[in-house]
């Protein structure tokens, strides 16, 4: 009798073993064959979010123009509107009051940054080639150009003497730490951009960069 019992507590043993072992297959089985729809799930997921950054990402829609007038600190031009404000708030920025009397403020970034730093740049007649945008009534100024007593246009940067390199702000020269200085070079504005308010470019015109051209 206990012999027969032993075999029969044995069968069951075995039995369950083989039962759980089955389960444990199965159970991989199903998990196998879901992860390829996981994975499809994750990369369509993730196209999903992909596409719905482009669709929100912004689109540069900067139109190079030239825009002429002063440059004066902002806190002038709202008094000289008649516009009262708190000066110590507003004192370092600056504007430039278009021949039309607009008031456009002036990003402070690599070529702007100048009008804030040097007075000489502001309060005399400047056309500035700039970045604008729509909606946007800051701009980017990417040239400046001034003028002399004789009306003689410039393109105005600063300039190491010893490195024979242009910088566009006043600091210490990049490459020999020296100082630099303003530099006035007569140029013409380009002729592939237009001024503000007009759809077309530039016209040629007659000025006294030419007339000095001539009358060399």
């Amino acid at each position: 009798m206990r012999t027969i019992s032993l075999v029969i507590v044995t069968a069951a043993v075995a039995w369950s073993a083989w039962l759980a072992t089955s389960a444990e297959d199965r159970g991989a089985k199903d998990q196998g064959a879901a992860k390829p729809q996981a994975a499809g799930e994750s990369r369509g997921g993730k196209a999903d979010a992909s596409s719905a950054a482009d669709r929100a990402a912004p689109t540069d829609d900067a139109a190079k123009e030239i825009v002429s007038g002063k440059v004066v600190r902002l806190a002038e031009a709202l008094k000289a509107r008649g516009i009262k404000s708190y000066a110590e708030e507003i004192k370092e920025q600056v504007v430039l009051v278009t021949e039309q009397g607009e008031l456009v403020p002036i990003v402070p970034d690599w070529r702007g940054r100048a009008f804030y730093q040097d007075e000489r740049l502001r309060d005399r007649p400047v056309d500035l080639v700039v970045n604008r945008r729509r909606g946007i009534p800051w701009v980017q100024v990417l040239s400046i150009y001034t003028f002399d007593d004789e009306g003689v246009r410039s393109i105005t940067d600063y300039w190491c003497d010893i490195c024979s390199i242009p910088m566009y702000e006043i600091k210490e020269c990049e490459c020999c730490q020296g100082p630099i200085r303003l530099r006035l070079r007569p140029q013409d504005l380009p002729k592939d951009i237009h001024r503000h308010g007009s759809s077309e470019p530039e016209p040629p015109e007659t000025n006294a960069n030419e007339t000095r051209k001539a009358e060399k």
